[in-house]
């Protein structure tokens, strides 16, 4: 829809989640969407329908939006066939239908103008609910590959918003013409922070600001593989750097037992936390170097901000996608990614040369920009906290 046509309250069933990559873009559609319709007098009435496991039960409250659960399965993929049949995923394909039931009476009390899912296990119900209430569903896809979620739900959509051109051929021809490339969108807050402000909101006195500092996260529930691998090299990397080390809530206090151990001036380089919440802009802007996943989000936020990077893909992500993401900015000078059997030396031998010399990090930051709009296939929109030309005119 355009601007001269925005309806006076416009109401919104937003659908997505698990991770950050699904429930951030969703998050910006509707801040982005509720601007939009306050410059033109109007309002937006907005329902979040998610897990309540998920990233979503904590973002949508903290934002005020009106926020609901259905159940939903989850889907543990594996190249033998007959591992898709285990009792886990026989039990949790038999949620699916008491979600959809569940979805289709949220959906058609709500009555939505439109339904957007941004892909996760839980936009498979509330996307399937939308067809059945007849009400117009828009997609967002973060990768260049549909998603299960997605694939699921193409056929029934109004729009689907891609990343990347490279999607379109992927697509089939039938669907083709509902597809729009939109880009990631990059949160407006991210390109904002100050570092100062995270020496002041998280109580870094004690690190010593002549040296650079390293910001390592493994998403919002942490990674174990990266945590391990940090707490393998974790005395080494605090002798050259202040370390802000986010690692899911289930393994602070181990981590935090473990720099017990350091002597003291070691360990007041060494900020360890469960969750980076509201702070997040001020650490990456007080980060020099930061080591994390490769999801399609990711990159997009530290392009943006062009900040040179040590990837650990997940290995186990739809496609291999992060993997992908990962060598494609590495072969473009952009980042280093660490791919296969992760060790404490080889993470020692990657991070080492940008820790010692600035020179280094100021052409890898100037390459992590370079590459947009086109980043390992994914289409980088830095847009202030808005789709370009894509989910907004869809909706």
């Amino acid at each position: 829809m355009n601007g001269d046509a925005l309806p006076h309250a416009f109401r919104l069933i937003v659908t997505g989640g698990g991770t950050g990559g699904h429930t951030y873009p969703a998050l910006t559609a509707v801040r982005t969407l509720q601007a939009r319709l306050a410059a033109a007098g109007g309002t937006l009435d907005v329902l979040w329908i998610g897990t309540q496991d998920g990233l979503e039960a904590r973002v949508a409250p903290a934002e005020g939006i009106a926020f609901t659960t259905v159940a939903t399965g989850k889907i543990r993929r594996s190249s033998n066939p007959l591992k898709l049949v285990s009792p886990a995923n026989v039990r949790d394909m038999a949620r699916v239908p008491l979600g959809v039931a569940q979805a289709r009476k949220v959906v058609s009390g709500f009555r939505p103008d439109v339904v957007l899912a941004t892909g996760g296990y839980v936009a498979v119900p509330a996307g399937l609910a939308a067809r059945m209430c007849r009400r117009p569903l828009v997609l967002h896809e973060q990768t260049v590959r549909l998603g299960l979620a997605n694939r699921k739900l193409a056929s029934s959509a109004t729009r689907i918003a891609v990343s990347s051109e490279s999607t379109l051929p992927l697509l089939p021809e039938t669907m083709r013409g509902s597809a729009v490339v939109t880009g990631n969108p990059v949160r407006p807050e991210v390109l904002t922070g100050h570092a100062d402000k995270a020496v002041a909101a998280l109580g870094l006195d004690r690190f010593d600001r002549l040296l650079p500092t390293l910001y390592i996260t493994g998403g919002a529930q942490g990674a174990q593989q990266i945590n391990d691998v940090i707490g393998g090299a974790l005395p080494w990397l605090l002798e050259r750097a202040n370390v802000v080390h986010q690692c899911g809530p289930a393994n602070v206090e181990a981590l935090r037992q473990h720099a017990a151990a350091l002597p003291a001036q070691l360990a007041g380089r060494y900020y360890v936390t469960g969750f980076v919440g509201p702070e997040l802009p001020d650490v990456l802007a007080l980060a020099d170097v930061v080591v994390c996943r490769s999801g399609a989000g990711t990159l997009a936020e530290l392009t943006a901000l062009g900040k040179p990077a040590v990837f650990i893909p997940l290995a186990s992500s739809a496609g291999n996608e992060q993997a992908h993401n990962a060598r494609h900015l590495a072969e473009a000078g952009a980042a280093v990614a660490l791919l296969g059997d992760v060790t404490a030396d080889a993470l020692r031998d990657a991070v080492g040369p940008l820790l010692t010399d600035s020179a280094r990090r100021g052409v890898m930051a100037q390459r992590a920009r370079s590459p947009s709009p086109q980043v390992g296939g994914i289409q980088v929109a830095e847009v202030q906290g808005e789709f370009q030309g894509g989910v907004l005119v869809a909706l």
